[in-house]
C-alpha cells in the first residue's frame, strides 16, 4: 500500500492542438482516484497547478525560434515542483497533464534534488533543443532540458544544472524522432528502446533490462505519454504515429516495472479528450496506472 498524491497541471503552452488542457479532467472522470484506492492505496488529490490560458498570452512575443511562451511554461514548471515539495515525503507523485513540457516540473520536482532514473515511455523522444527543433514546440523539447541541454532559463529551473543523467534515462516505444535528437541521443549515450527492438526482443526482456538498470537507485520516474500506445486503441492524442504498443504491451510492461518494485513516481500527459472518442485513452491511461500500482489479474 502506498501514499499517492494525484496533481493536475492543465497546460497546452507547449503544443499547438488545443485540448490538452482537458487532460487531467478527463482521466479524474476515469475514476484515476477511486480505482488506486481500490488497490488499498492511500490518494490525496492536491488540485491542479493553476495555468493561464492561452487567450491570455496572445500579446506575448514570441521567442525567436518558435519557442512560443517560455515563460509562461516556466513558472508552471516552478509551480509543479513546488506542489509536488509540498508533498511528504513518502508520497508517491502522479502528475496528469497536460502537454509533455510538464515533465520538467515533475521529474525536478519528483527527484527532491536527488539522483533519479527516468523511463520515458513516448512514441517520441522529446529531445530537441531550440536549435533542432523543427517546430519550436517545447512539447518536443523536456527531456533535453532535463539533460542539461537547451535552453537555460529551462535547463536551470529549480535548481542550477541538468536535473538527469543522459545515461540514467531509458526511452521506450519510440518511433518518430528528428534528425537533431537522434544525433544528440547517441552523443549522449542515451539507452534508447525503439518499436524494432520491442517487436525483436518483447517487452519482458526490455522490462528485465530496465530493471537491473535502476536496480540500487531511491528514485526511479515513469512518464508516459499517451501517444506511445497504438492510436487505433488511444485516439486522444495530438501527435499520433502509428505502430505504437498495443494494450497487452502497454499493460506488460506497466505490470513488470510494478514487479521490480523500482518506480517512484509517475506522469501521464498528452490526453486530448477532444480528438478522444468516449474518453477512451484517457481509461486506458487510468487502466496502465493500475498496473504499475499493483493491480494483477489473478
Amino acid at each position: 500500500m502506498k501514499d499517492i498524491g494525484i496533481l493536475g497541471v492543465p497546460m497546452d503552452l507547449g503544443q499547438g492542438r488545443r485540448g490538452v488542457d482537458m487532460g487531467p479532467s478527463a482521466m479524474r472522470y476515469g475514476r484515476l482516484q477511486e480505482v488506486l484506492e481500490g488497490l488499498g492505496h492511500r490518494v490525496h488529490d492536491y488540485g491542479d497547478v493553476r495555468v493561464p490560458v492561452v487567450e491570455s498570452l496572445r500579446h506575448a512575443q514570441q521567442e525567436p525560434g518558435g519557442m512560443g511562451y517560455l515563460e509562461a511554461i516556466r513558472t508552471v514548471c516552478l509551480d509543479t515542483i513546488a506542489a509536488i515539495d509540498q508533498m511528504p515525503a513518502e508520497v508517491f507523485p502522479i502528475v496528469l497533464g497536460g502537454d509533455h513540457s510538464i515533465a520538467m516540473g515533475s521529474v525536478t520536482g519528483a527527484s527532491r534534488g536527488e539522483r533519479i532514473g527516468v523511463i520515458w515511455v513516448d512514441a517520441h523522444a522529446d529531445f530537441n533543443t531550440p536549435e533542432t527543433s523543427p517546430s519550436g514546440n517545447i512539447h518536443g523539447m523536456p527531456l533535453a532540458h532535463l539533460c542539461g541541454l537547451g535552453d537555460p532559463r529551462l535547463v536551470h529551473l529549480g535548481r542550477p544544472g541538468a536535473k538527469v543523467r543522459p545515461e540514467d534515462v531509458v526511452l521506450i516505444g519510440i518511433r518518430s524522432l528528428d534528425p537533431g535528437e537522434v544525433r544528440l541521443l547517441r552523443e549522449r549515450g542515451v539507452m534508447v528502446y525503439t518499436m524494432k527492438e520491442v517487436d525483436i526482443q518483447g517487452i519482458p526482456a526490455i522490462a528485465q533490462q530496465v530493471a537491473a538498470k535502476f536496480k540500487g537507485f531511491s528514485r526511479v520516474h515513469v512518464s508516459l505519454d499517451a501517444d506511445v500506445l497504438d492510436p487505433e486503441i488511444a485516439p486522444g492524442v495530438g501527435t499520433p504515429v502509428p505502430g505504437g504498443l498495443t494494450y497487452r504491451e502497454a499493460h506488460l510492461l506497466m505490470e513488470l516495472l510494478a514487479d521490480a518494485r523500482i518506480v517512484t513516481s509517475l506522469d501521464m500527459v498528452e490526453v486530448n479528450p477532444i480528438l478522444d472518442i468516449a474518453n477512451r485513452t484517457a481509461k486506458i491511461m487510468v487502466e496502465l496506472a493500475s498496473s504499475l500500482l499493483g493491480k494483477k489479474i489473478y
